[in-house]
């Protein structure tokens, strides 16, 4: 029993060592890992983003008309409900 009690406290000792080192090991090979997954990204061109972009635009601003008008035509029907 007394070696196992010598093992754990030798290897207790050494952990933190080998932990901070492994955690450094593994952010290294997560930043690697993550360079090469951006290489595979097929990145949209210009005219494309442009093209998404302005569509969200109009898409907003149509939204925004539509409930702009139910609005205002809820609140004329209760004030007409109320009054």
């Amino acid at each position: 029993m007394a070696k196992k009690k010598s093992k754990s406290a030798s290897a207790a000792k050494t952990a933190p060592e080998s932990g901070s080192a492994n955690k450094l090991s593994q952010l290294k090979e997560f930043f690697d890992q993550s360079k090469v997954e951006m290489k595979k990204v097929t990145w949209p061109t210009r005219k494309e983003t442009m093209a998404t972009s302005a569509a969200v635009i109009v898409l907003a601003l149509v939204m925004a008309i539509f409930l702009g008008l139910v609005d205002t035509g809820l609140t004329k029907a209760i004030e007409a409900i109320l009054s």
